[in-house]
């Protein structure tokens, strides 16, 4: 009997390990959204640099990528070059998401680091973003035209990002 007890720690031990291995293999930067083939989240608020008004209803008619970012954020300074690289090839408009940053820091990041955004969605408090299930900044979202969600990232996208999920999205 107490042979018997003592190989359950052993199993224990090997159903964890299979677990662990298992989650090895898998990209942590595709964490499943339930908002994927549903209508960007309603929203209404003020840009970062005009202070003027934006929703949901006001990006309806083309594919844009919707990039959260903070000036605070690490990651969002390693992707920033690369969404400088995506502006200029104008084949789809980046729209930013300020996640939980003050203003004129912001602002200041922008100015210093060029500004790869269309317009800027102000997110003070984190409200907007809860809407969309954001966990943290860096993250990206793919709009189709009709606004609808077609794709979430999780992380600092770059170059190979952008050729091989991006293009072929809104290519669709």
């Amino acid at each position: 009997m107490i042979r018997k007890i003592s190989f359950i720690p052993i199993l224990v031990f090997f159903a964890i390990l299979y677990f662990l291995y298992g989650g090895l293999g898998k990209d942590p930067t595709l964490i499943p959204s339930p908002l994927i083939g549903k209508q960007v989240p309603s929203f209404f608020s003020e840009t970062l640099i005009l202070e003027e008004e934006i929703s949901n209803e006001g990006l309806i008619g083309k594919p844009y990528i919707l990039n959260v970012w903070g000036s605070w954020c690490y990651g969002c300074s390693l992707e920033h070059d690369h969404l400088l690289d995506i502006k200029l090839k104008n084949k789809i408009e980046i729209y930013g998401l300020n996640y939980k940053d003050n203003r004129n820091d912001a602002k200041e990041w922008l100015k210093t680091k060029g500004n790869p955004y269309k317009k800027i969605i102000f997110d003070y408090d984190g409200s907007i973003a809860i809407d969309f299930g954001v966990y943290g900044a860096p993250e990206t979202f793919i709009v189709d035209k009709l606004g609808y969600i077609i794709h979430k990232h999780v992380g600092p996208i770059d170059q190979n990002y952008y050729n091989n999920v991006v293009i072929p999205l809104i290519e669709k």
